[in-house]
C-alpha cells in the first residue's frame, strides 16, 4: 500500500510556447532551475541580508501541531523578532515557520531583486509576493490555496521536500468539508494506509527543491511541504485567465473563507468533529466505489 508518486518534470529553461502547451494548459507542475539565474535575489538574499533590512520586525510563528478547532485557521503559535527567528533556523532544527509574509510591504525595494516571469504567462498579482520561512523539520500541512491561483514557488538557502496531488483527488485525500485542507491526522510523507485506506494508490508528484529552483504549481494543486534545512521561499501568484476559473476562485473564497469562518465561530469543536467524521466517510466511500 502506498502513494504512486512520480518526479516533477525539471528543465533548466523553457520557451513560453512549451510552457503554455505542456504545463499551463495541462495543469502539470514543473521545476525551472534557471528561472532565477538573472535575479539579484539569487545571490543577494541571505539570512544576514534579510536581518539587515527587516530584523526588528515582529513576526507570527506557526508550528506542526494540529489546528485548534476553537481558533481561526492559521492562528499563530508565538511571535518573535524576525532577526532572532532567522538566527534560530540557521542554528538548529525547529518546527517554527513563518507563513505568507509580505516583506515587500515593509521593504518595497525588494521587488527590484526579482523578475516576474510575465513571458511565461500573464495574470500575476504583483501586489502579493509572499515569503515563507521554516526551520529544519517544519511542515506545511496538505492543502490547496483558497483563491485557486497558479503559483511560481522559488526556494532559497537550502532544500525543501514537496509532495503534490492534482485537485481531482480531493475526496480521497480526506479533504475537510468547507475547507481547502486535508485531515491533519496522517503524515503525508509516511501515512498509515491501514488507518487511512483511501490514500492507497493516489497518484501524485514528489520533488526536492534546492537553492534557486522554481516550482510551478497549477491552479488547485494540493501541496505538502517540509523544510529539510532552515531556509525560505518566495511565491508569485497569478490568476488563471479563464472566466470559469475566476468564478471558481470567487466562490472558493466565499465558501471556504467567509462561510466556513462563520460556522466555525458558531459551533467550534462540534463543527470540527463533524467535518472530520464527514471527511473520513467521504474518502472511504470514494475509495470503495473506485472513484476520485
Amino acid at each position: 500500500m502506498s502513494f504512486n508518486l512520480k518526479p516533477v518534470d525539471t528543465v533548466e529553461s523553457i520557451t513560453p510556447e512549451d510552457f503554455k502547451k505542456n504545463y499551463l494548459k495541462k495543469k502539470r507542475p514543473l521545476v525551472i532551475k534557471g528561472l532565477t539565474k538573472d535575479w539579484p535575489a539569487r545571490e543577494k538574499w541571505t539570512t544576514e541580508y534579510l536581518k539587515e533590512i527587516g530584523g526588528e520586525l515582529e513576526v507570527p510563528l506557526y508550528d506542526n501541531s494540529k489546528a485548534d478547532p476553537s481558533k481561526p485557521i492559521n492562528a499563530a503559535t508565538a511571535h518573535m523578532k524576525f532577526g532572532e527567528y532567522l538566527d534560530l533556523i540557521k542554528r538548529e532544527p525547529t518546527e517554527l515557520r513563518i507563513f505568507f509574509f509580505n516583506l515587500f510591504k515593509k521593504v518595497p525595494s525588494l521587488i527590484n531583486d526579482i523578475k516576474i516571469p510575465k513571458d511565461l504567462m500573464g495574470g500575476f498579482i504583483e501586489s502579493m509576493p509572499a515569503m515563507f520561512f521554516g526551520g529544519s523539520n517544519s511542515v506545511t500541512f496538505l492543502h490547496y490555496d483558497i483563491d485557486l491561483p497558479h503559483i511560481f514557488h522559488t526556494h532559497f538557502g537550502g532544500r525543501k521536500h514537496i509532495i503534490l496531488f492534482d485537485y481531482k483527488w480531493k475526496k480521497r485525500l480526506y479533504c475537510l468539508p468547507n475547507a481547502t485542507y486535508a485531515l491533519e491526522d496522517y503524515k503525508v510523507d509516511n501515512p498509515d494506509f491501514e488507518k487511512f485506506p483511501s490514500l492507497n494508490g493516489i497518484e501524485g508528484y514528489e520533488v526536492f527543491l534546492e537553492h534557486g529552483d522554481t516550482l510551478f504549481m497549477p491552479t488547485g494543486m494540493w501541496h505538502w511541504m517540509k523544510y529539510v534545512d532552515g531556509s525560505f521561499s518566495l511565491s508569485l501568484r497569478a490568476w488563471d485567465q479563464s472566466i470559469s476559473r475566476k468564478a471558481a476562485s470567487v466562490w472558493s473564497l466565499f465558501r471556504h473563507g467567509a462561510v466556513d469562518s462563520l460556522i466555525k465561530m458558531a459551533f467550534k469543536e462540534k463543527y470540527a468533529h463533524w467535518r472530520e467524521k464527514k471527511a473520513v466517510k467521504r474518502a472511504e466511500n470514494a475509495y470503495a466505489k473506485g472513484k476520485l
